[in-house]
C-alpha cells in the first residue's frame, strides 16, 4: 500500500506586537502538537519577545528563547491553512492571504499591559499562556 504525503497544516498566529500571546501560542503548539503542524508567528507591529513570555514557557520546558518578532509582512503571499488572530487590533486589521484558509479569532489578554511585581506579572503571564495552551488543545483535538 502507498501513503500520499500530505503537507503539513500551515498555521500562523498574529497579534498587535508579537512579543507574547502570538509567540506563546507559537511554542504551545509545536510543543503539543508533536510536528503536525507548520507553525508560524507574527505582529502588526513587532518589537521584541517578552522576558515575561519566554519565562513563563520554560516553566513548561518549551524554549522560546530563540523565538523573535516577525512583520506579518513577511508572510504575505504565502498560504496557510490556518490564520489565528489572539487580539481584537489582529482581527481588525490582519490583512488577507492567497488561498484558501480557515481565519479564526482567540480573544486573549494581552499579558503585557500588567505592571507590577514580577511576580504580579508572572500570575498574568501564566494565566495567559495557560487559557492559550487549553485553545491550542481544543484546536488539536478538533483537527
Amino acid at each position: 500500500m502507498i501513503k500520499i504525503m500530505q503537507d503539513k497544516p500551515k498555521v500562523l498566529f498574529v497579534c498587535t506586537g508579537n512579543s507574547c500571546r502570538s509567540q506563546m501560542a507559537e511554542g504551545l503548539l509545536k510543543h503539543y502538537g508533536n510536528g503536525e503542524f507548520e507553525v508560524y508567528s507574527a505582529g502588526l507591529s513587532p518589537s521584541y519577545v517578552h522576558p515575561l513570555a519566554i519565562k513563563a514557557m520554560a516553566e513548561l520546558d518549551i524554549d522560546i528563547t530563540n523565538h523573535y518578532s516577525k512583520t506579518v509582512n513577511e508572510f504575505i503571499g504565502q498560504e496557510f491553512s490556518y490564520v489565528i488572530t489572539v487580539c481584537g487590533s489582529a482581527k481588525e486589521f490582519c490583512p488577507v492571504f492567497p488561498g484558501k484558509y480557515k481565519a479564526l479569532h482567540w480573544s486573549i489578554e494581552d499579558p503585557a499591559s500588567t505592571s507590577g511585581t514580577e511576580e504580579e506579572m508572572m500570575k498574568v503571564f501564566r494565566k495567559v499562556r495557560q487559557n492559550i495552551l487549553e485553545k491550542v488543545k481544543h484546536f488539536i483535538t478538533a483537527f
